[in-house]
């Protein structure tokens, strides 16, 4: 079975309330907005459920898929349906949903050919996938390998990636651009899972920060990050063949 993990495999995460992730929800409810009336979503790659919850709460009839089987029950009590599979065999069927959520799912999997494949394969034709992989191999550091990353990607390997899949890309855009200095230097000062507690006043900066990439002219610079919406064509009856 292909593994991976959210969060740090051997330790505590990021706080789930942390900038981090209150920022990537909010790309998330975004981007949800633009979708128009909500209809059935998969989340690929949880493991606790948070983001899972964060589609059904907007209306999304959400099934999870979760890496642990141990933690199904936890996200079944939130009242997210929940799976515990294979990213690159996905339990679920072909054709069945309006969206896909994959956030830093295909660096974590050797064969990310395979489970790019997969995302497509569950789409509906006219199907929307939104989907976050780490950037830039030259951020490379003990932080990934803590996170379980088998690699980072340039735009022209996600792209490929996705067109390979039978995806087209809608939209793809660099984030966390204007920290990326501070996390090139701070990565490369540990040795491990880069994350520690912030003081709240440290976390809401951060935040803005972020936050500001909406209104500055800074998308064509690299991030930490690539974000992708793309979707299923519409006329495709045939979704490729898993690692073609």
């Amino acid at each position: 079975m292909h593994t991976l993990t959210e969060g740090r495999p051997d330790g505590p995460a990021l706080p789930r309330d942390s900038w981090w992730y209150r920022e990537r929800r909010a790309i998330l409810s975004r981007e949800l907005h633009r979708l128009g009336p909500p209809g059935r979503a998969a989340h690929l790659g949880s493991a606790d459920g948070a983001d899972a919850l964060h589609l059904h709460r907007h209306g999304w009839r959400t099934t999870a898929l979760v890496t642990d089987p141990a933690a199904v029950p936890a996200v079944r009590a939130s009242g997210v349906a929940a799976v515990a599979g294979d990213p690159c065999y996905l339990p679920l069927p072909t054709g069945a949903f309006d969206l896909a959520v994959a956030f830093d799912l295909l660096a974590r999997v050797e064969d990310d050919h395979r489970a790019a494949a997969e995302i497509a394969r569950v789409l509906r034709p006219g199907g929307t996938a939104l989907i976050a992989v780490p950037q830039d191999m030259r951020l490379w550091s003990a932080h990934d390998l803590a996170c379980g990353h088998v690699r980072r990607y340039t735009r022209d390997m996600f792209c490929a990636l996705l067109a390979g899949a039978g995806l087209a890309i809608d939209r793809l855009w660099n984030w966390n651009v204007l920290l990326r200095p501070l996390a090139r230097l701070r990565r490369h000062q540990v040795t491990g899972w880069e994350t520690r507690q912030r003081r709240p006043a440290a976390d809401r900066l951060l935040g803005w920060i972020v936050q500001a990439e909406d209104l500055l002219p800074v998308r064509s610079l690299s991030g930490t990050t690539l974000i992708a919406r793309a979707h299923r064509p519409a006329d495709d009856r045939e979704p490729p063949a898993a690692g073609q």
